[in-house]
């Protein structure tokens, strides 16, 4: 389909709904380096109410063979916006597929939710196998 024919509006969500997860050859596969990114703008819904909750998105990792291609994660977390699910499921869904996307050497993820009900939520995600020695900076905000 091209470019005039699309729906007007439709480009940003027929991309969301078409997106996966995509890797890219890591440079620097035999150097233990942090990979730093920020997601300020995560949106997702209350399972319980419908009402949508807001986050930053702090993922940290030491990749291994392959990086994240950064486009396909935005798409990847756009796909949240109406999905609903808990702040736990949240943070542990997202570690959970890039660690099967990517088997990097060490990656946490930080869902750090707004106040919503007088609460304020930061789920950390962890994952380092036990011989893991490398680095693991200290979650900063």
């Amino acid at each position: 389909m091209d470019e005039q024919s699309r729906t007007p509006g439709r480009y940003g969500i027929d991309e969301i709904e078409a997106s996966h997860l995509e890797t890219w050859p890591n440079a620097y596969p035999e150097r233990d380096y942090v990979v730093h990114l920020e997601i300020p703008e995560f949106t997702c819904l209350c399972p319980r109410s419908g009402f949508p909750d807001f986050a930053t998105i702090t993922i940290d990792y030491v990749p291994g063979q392959y990086v994240v291609e950064l486009k396909s994660l935005k798409l990847y977390i756009n796909t949240y916006r109406n999905r609903q699910i808990s702040h736990e499921s949240a943070a542990n869904t997202l570690l959970n597929d890039l660690l099967a996307l990517l088997s990097p050497r060490w990656m946490r993820v930080v869902a750090d939710f707004t106040v919503r009900g007088n609460i304020k939520t930061i789920i950390f995600a962890e994952h380092a196998p036990p011989e893991y020695q490398g680095p693991c900076p200290e979650y900063r905000r």
